[in-house]
């Protein structure tokens, strides 16, 4: 399937995935309650926590399958590597899952705040949760097999029909058998591993066969020789959870369930930015260590470039125009004042940050290709040593808002420090051209439409309109700015002309 079909397909399932999350959050609200959805956001931020466990499994089989494809190992080999990796994914998660499980009264006890549900009820929930995010990691090893083939298109339809069961019809099974955490819970158990099932049974057709399966056998030692790469990217992943999720771990740990919920649900909102990038980074990763493989450095480079430019338009876009529009996003979103207060601050500070997130993450798929993740190493260790304990202290002393300032303070500073640090070490002359063109002027002129607009034209007596307006001129101006989509246009409409004449 071309480049461009995957990312349109992805683009398609991720947004809709979002879309209906995001839409249909109110609704938990409203039938189960602030306090037993702040438990949904828990569950949630545990199975951020438990990708600590990955390892670097999961872009290792990724990049592997990819490589594969590329011609840089045999059949028999991506075989034997499959199995121990296998090994490895069902050992991490049955220790996982039963750890998980056997804290499940402490944490419902000792740390979270709850003040209305049932503790026993919280218990069995949290013993859900353990089994729930064990399978769903494991899944991770079936989606990097699909991922690495390539197979966007499929995994796009299969995302989307998860993501249907998973946020719509869990309202039929609370209607069938009750409005409580518990039937929500026990419904996304069932979705889960039919979820796994669905994910292996694919993955085993993806993989190639060879003529004497015997002959893979059990052992390690295909692992040996990735280990570096494997454990490079489980220390990045280990930080990334860190960084991303440490917020949220000390305010589950302080605020009451109710209040928690509110967070969660700013923070959600704000996640649609990373939501609308991560397609990007499904695509490219696998696509650029391929041509690396091939070593079609040209193709690599302009990939990279093209791709930033897509996310500078559209997710740059959407964060700018949702730091501008908090509140009556919220508004139209829930129709509640109190939710409405509460989240604006905080949606605005974690839009921003998760905008300048998905940029400053290109760096790191272009190590990913060449398979050296030095730089990207020492870049996310100084985020543990120094940028760590500002997110711990803001969210214990400032609650969600301090959180939402530490969260864009951390990225725009690895943004502007250590991106163009990377760039320059792995491809010289590459940082001011790619900084320039393919992200402050996308970026700058949303900003300057939306200021514009806000000002002179536009005011928040109609909130739709107003949330509307302001979307389709940021996205229009960042598109207009873009020489990538300038292209884009300028070949459609050359092409349209031709076949007028």
């Amino acid at each position: 399937m071309s480049f461009k079909k995957n990312i349109i397909a992805n683009y398609t399932s991720q947004i809709y995935a979002a879309g209906i999350g995001i839409l249909i959050l109110p609704l938990y609200i409203r039938y189960i309650g602030a306090e037993a959805y702040g438990l949904v956001g828990f569950f949630a931020m545990l199975q951020s926590w438990f990708s600590l466990l990955d390892l670097g499994l999961t872009p290792t089989i990724a990049r592997e399958t990819a490589r594969y494809r590329g011609g840089s190992m045999s059949a028999l080999k991506y075989r034997q590597l499959f199995r121990a990796l296998s090994g490895l994914f069902l050992a991490v998660a049955f220790i996982g899952g039963c750890g998980l499980w056997f804290l499940a009264e402490s944490i419902a006890n000792k740390w979270l705040k709850v003040d209305e549900l049932d503790i026993v009820t919280v218990v069995v929930a949290v013993k859900i949760m353990a089994i729930s995010v064990a399978l769903r990691w494991l899944g991770g090893l079936f989606r990097g097999v699909i991922t690495g083939s390539e197979k966007i298109l499929w995994l796009s339809i299969f995302n989307a029909a998860i993501a249907t069961l998973r946020f719509p019809a869990v309202f039929i099974t609370m209607w069938l058998y009750g409005f409580t955490v518990s039937v929500f819970f026990w419904h996304q158990l069932a979705l889960i591993i039919f979820e796994v099932v669905s994910l292996h049974i694919m993955s085993n057709r993806l993989k190639p066969d060879v003529l004497n399966s015997a002959s893979i056998g059990w052992s390690f030692q295909p692992i040996k020789p990735l280990l570096k790469f494997s454990l490079t990217i489980a220390f990045t992943s280990s930080v990334w959870v860190l960084v991303t999720q440490t917020d949220k771990l000390i305010l589950s740990g302080i605020l009451p369930l109710k209040d928690y919920g509110f967070f969660t649900l700013a923070v959600l909102m704000a996640s649609g930015i990373m939501i609308l990038s991560a397609p990007i980074s499904t695509v490219i990763m696998p696509r650029m260590a391929r041509l690396k493989a091939e070593r079609n450095h040209d193709e690599t480079i302009a990939i990279y470039r093209n791709a930033t430019q897509i996310v500078s338009v559209i997710a740059g876009s959407a964060a700018v125009t949702m730091a501008f529009c908090a509140k009556p996003l919220l508004y139209v979103w829930t129709g509640d004042y109190e939710v409405t207060n509460n989240a604006a601050p905080i949606l605005t500070l974690y839009a921003l940050g998760n905008g300048v997130l998905a940029i400053s993450a290109f760096p790191y798929y272009l190590q990913y290709a060449v398979g050296n993740l030095r730089y990207h190493l020492i870049g996310n260790l100084a985020i543990v040593i120094v940028l760590i304990p500002v997110i711990i202290f803001s969210a214990i002393y400032y609650g969600g808002v301090g959180a939402g300032w530490a969260w864009l303070g951390i990225n725009s500073l690895y943004f502007i420090v250590w991106v163009g640090y990377v760039h320059r070490k792995l491809e010289p002359g590459l940082h001011r051209v790619w900084f320039i063109e393919d992200v402050f002027v996308i970026t700058l002129s949303s900003v300057l439409s939306l200021l514009f607009i806000h000002n002179f034209i536009l005011n928040e007596k109609n909130p739709l309109l107003f949330i509307i307006v302001s979307g389709l001129t940021s996205l229009t101006a960042s598109t207009i700015a873009s020489r990538f989509f300038r292209e884009k246009i300028r070949k459609r409409l050359n092409f349209k002309c031709i076949n007028l004449i």
